[in-house]
């Protein structure tokens, strides 16, 4: 951490499905040193991917919606004027990142599909974007009064989607600390973004239109103990009931969907939501985040029940995760001989 200035860090460790380790280093804001503890609370970037696709995938173990259903049957509302290539896009395409769209739109990059639903791996928050406006139209609502402009004048409107995911998995899976607006109970426990030097950058504000905007791509605030609690419901599943996924649902959810990568000795696949490498060890099934000011990674091993969450609130936190989780992998997720 002082290596890369990094100001603050929350780690937690699960071996056997347990939570056994939870450790907080550092300070949540450089500018009032207040020190990083069990319920300090991080963005999780690109680690919200994860939380939305397993609400999803309830919603259409529920039957609200279909995987292979193209997501036009469900809203009106086109998410891009112009091409039919739309009325092609699954919820699977966008779990599994092979939908077509780019990273993220901008006013030089304006939103387009760059290749035919399913022929091939990219990339995309927009995907998740589409998804996440579908599933407000089929469960929530959108207030017309709190609106923002975000890339290349893109109008968003505040949604429940912070309501939503907090009923339909953040509390019964007891995530407490973990959301997608920002209130005046987790004002004291939110970290504050540092650039690569470790100096702050300015607090930012998480707003309806915000969450409507990043909520699934990613807007969700978490703590490294909740976001290992939710690793937990993945890797060792309680009963199935009205918030959690049956077998099958959780096995398709975890089922490599398209090769991305061929390395020596590993390849890396996309499952629906999850980040999976084959390794000569078993598969490890991971997500990264990355922000401005907020770099994190978690990984599990499903067969050996076990896995890690890293939390930083640093711009140069990604050095930090790519010389640190190799060996926290090794440690947490090795075979017997490990």
């Amino acid at each position: 951490m002082e290596e890369h200035k990094i100001p603050g860090l929350s780690m937690a460790i699960v071996r056997d499905a347990k939570l056994v380790w939870l450790r907080g280093f550092g300070v949540q804001d450089r500018a009032s040193n207040v020190p990083v503890d069990n319920g300090t609370m991080f963005e999780a970037a690109s680690m919200s991917k994860p939380v939305f696709a397993y609400a999803v995938m309830k919603l259409c173990e529920k039957g609200v919606l279909e995987l292979d259903t193209p997501l036009t049957h469900y809203t009106s509302e086109r998410f891009l004027k112009g091409d039919p290539r739309l009325d092609l896009i699954t919820a699977r395409h966008v779990l599994s990142h092979t939908g077509g769209f780019q990273e993220i739109r901008s006013g030089v990059n304006p939103l387009k599909i760059h290749f035919t639903p399913g022929e091939r791996w990219q990339y995309s928050g927009e995907g998740y974007a589409y998804l996440q406006s579908v599933v407000t139209h089929l469960t929530g609502h959108v207030d017309r009064q709190a609106c923002s402009t975000y890339e290349a004048d893109l109008k968003v409107c505040g949604t429940d989607i912070d309501s939503y995911m907090r009923t339909s998995l953040l509390a019964p899976f007891g995530m407490d600390s973990s959301g997608y607006v920002r209130t005046d109970a987790f004002a004291a426990h939110m970290t504050r973004p540092h650039d690569g030097q470790g100096t702050p950058l300015p607090v930012r504000t998480y707003t309806p239109a915000g969450a409507a905007r990043y909520g699934a791509m990613g807007g969700l605030l978490t703590s490294a103990s909740d976001y290992a609690k939710f690793l937990i419901e993945v890797i060792d599943p309680r009963p199935a009931d009205t918030f959690r996924l049956n077998r099958t649902s959780l096995n398709e959810m975890l089922r490599p969907q398209v090769k991305v990568e061929d390395g020596p000795g590993y390849s890396i696949s996309w499952a629906l939501g999850w980040r999976v490498a084959h390794t000569a060890d078993g598969d490890l099934v991971s997500h990264g985040g990355d922000q401005t000011g907020y770099h994190s990674t978690a990984e599990v091993s499903v067969a050996r029940k076990s896995g890690y969450v890293i939390l930083t609130n640093g711009d140069s936190g990604w050095k930090l995760i790519k010389e640190l989780a190799p060996d926290v992998s090794r440690w947490v997720n090795a075979g017997p001989d490990g």
